[in-house]
C-alpha cells in the first residue's frame, strides 16, 4: 500500500541549521494550497490498480489501493491558517482514501499549539502530531533562531494531551553550538517528563548553504568534539531504553506501538505520493520522482502551464536499488537480511555483501543473527561510513 507525504514550505522564519526547501513567503499561503490540491486532483488515479489483485463489487475492475499513512511535513504546516490546513486534510483523505486506523501526521512548530488550531485539527482525520522543539534551552534556541521557547513548547504538548491528542512525536537535537553533557541530559529528561511515546534526536549537521555553516566558517561557533558527540548519544540511547523505549532506528525512539509508521515505509521500500514544491515521490519498484523546489515555478505550472513540467522523473538502475536498499534498511533496528539480498539482487551481490560486512564484524561496528545484518551501537556512530562499504 502506497503512503502519501505532502510539503508545506513556509515558514515565519528560517532556522539557522535547515536545508529542506523551505520559504517565508507566507502570504502565498491560499494560491499554494489551490495550486496543490490540483496537483492531487491530478495524480488521484497515480496509484489505480492493486498488485494482489482486490477485485470491486462486481468483479471486473481492479480498485485503488489505499492509503497506508498521510504526512504533512515542511517547512512548517501549522503556519498555515485553520481554515486551509482543514480543507487540506479532509481533501487529501478524499482523494487517497486511508485504510481503518491509517496513521496521519501533521508537523507543528509549539507557538502556533493554540486552543484555535487544536479546535481546528478536530474538524481533520489527524491523529498524530510531530512537533520540532530541538531543545529546552531558552539561549540555545534564541541562537537557533527558533520562534518559541521551552515554556511554550512545554505548554503545547499539554495542550495537546488535554485535547486527547497522545500520539505525540517531540524532535531534539544534540551537538549545538555551547551545548554540553549536562545541557543535553536536562533535555532528554525534560522530554521524557513530557510522556510522549516518540521522540526523534539529530546530531547537528553543518549542511553547506545553511547560516549555521557560515558561521562555522567565520569561527563565531564551534563543532562539539566526536567523542562529546559521542556520549551525548550514548546518554540519550541509556535514559530512553531505561524509560522503555524501543530504538528502532539510529535517530528514532518510540514507545511500543508507536513507531512511525510513515517513517518507517521510506525505509522499508513502501511506494509513497510526494505532492508539492520539493517534494519527492518513489513506485517502490524504479522509479522516483522530484517536484520543482521552488514556491514561484511550482505555482506557476498550475496556474499557467496546465499542470506540467514541474517536476524531473529519474529510473533507478539495480546498483542503486541495492545502494538504497542497504543504506535505508541498514539505519534500522533490524538491519538487512542476506536471505533478502539474495532473493531481490542476486547470488553475485550477496557475496559481495558477505565480503563487506566482514571486516566490520571484525570490528563490532556489525552485529550478524543469522541472516540478519545489523549495526552495533559502536557501528551507529560510524553508520555512514560502514554502509557506503557495503555499496556496490
Amino acid at each position: 500500500m502506497p503512503s502519501v507525504y505532502i510539503h508545506i514550505p513556509f515558514c515565519q522564519s528560517r532556522c539557522i541549521y535547515c536545508d529542506f526547501y523551505s520559504t517565508t513567503h507566507i502570504a502565498r499561503q491560499q494560491q499554494y494550497i489551490d495550486c496543490l490540491l490540483r496537483e492531487m486532483e491530478q495524480r488521484a488515479n497515480e496509484w489505480e490498480l492493486l498488485e494482489d489483485g482486490e477485485r470491486s463489487a462486481d468483479d471486473k475492475t481492479l480498485l485503488r489501493a489505499r492509503t497506508l499513512s498521510i504526512y504533512i511535513g515542511g517547512g512548517t504546516p501549522s503556519t498555515l491558517p485553520p481554515a486551509l490546513l482543514v480543507r487540506l486534510l479532509n481533501e487529501t483523505v478524499r482523494l487517497f482514501p486511508p485504510i481503518e486506523g491509517a496513521e496521519i501526521t501533521v508537523e507543528a512548530n509549539p507557538d502556533d499549539v493554540t486552543d484555535e488550531w487544536i479546535e481546528a485539527l478536530k474538524q481533520t482525520p489527524a491523529n498524530r502530531i510531530s512537533m520540532g522543539v530541538q531543545t529546552f534551552d531558552d539561549t540555545l534556541l534564541h541562537t537557533l533562531r527558533r520562534r518559541h521557547s521551552s515554556q511554550q513548547a512545554i505548554q503545547a504538548v499539554d495542550r495537546l494531551q488535554k485535547a486527547g491528542y497522545h500520539n505525540i512525536s517531540i524532535d531534539l537535537i544534540y551537538g549545538l553550538p555551547g551545548q554540553d553533557i549536562e545541557g543535553w541530559a536536562k533535555d532528554v529528561d525534560k522530554a521524557l517528563s513530557l510522556h510522549v511515546p516518540h521522540l526523534s534526536a539529530y546530531s547537528l549537521m553543518y549542511e553547506e548553504g545553511t547560516p549555521i555553516m557560515r558561521m562555522l566558517e567565520r569561527g563565531e561557533v564551534q563543532e562539539m568534539a566526536d567523542e562529546e558527540s559521542w556520549k551525548c548519544y550514548e546518554l540519550l540511547c541509556d535514559r530512553l531504553a531505561e524509560a522503555g523505549y524501543r530504538h528502532y532506528e539510529i535517530s528514532n525512539f518510540a514507545l511500543p506501538g508507536h513507531h512511525s509508521r510513515h517513517n518507517s515505509g521510506y525505509w522499508d521500500g513502501t511506494p509513497y505520493l510526494g505532492f508539492g514544491a520539493g517534494a519527492h515521490s518513489y513506485d517502490g519498484k524504479h522509479l522516483r520522482r522530484s517536484n520543482v523546489a521552488s514556491l514561484s515555478e511550482y505555482i506557476e505550472a498550475f496556474e499557467q502551464k496546465e499542470g506540467k513540467g514541474y517536476y524531473d522523473t529519474e529510473r533507478l538502475t539495480d546498483t542503486d536499488l541495492y545502494n538504497e536498499f542497504v543504506m535505508t534498511r541498514m539505519r534500522t533496528s533490524k538491519g538487512v537480511s542476506a536471505d533478502e539480498i539474495c532473493s531481490r539482487f542476486g547470488a553475485a551481490t550477496l557475496r559481495h555483501f558477505s565480503k563487506m560486512i566482514e571486516p566490520h564484524l571484525q570490528k563490532g561496528n556489525l552485529l550478524q543473527m543469522g541472516p540478519q545484518v545489523s549495526l552495533s551501537r559502536k557501528g551507529i556512530f560510524v553508520s555512514n561510513d560502514v554502509i557506503s562499504d557495503l555499496f556496490l
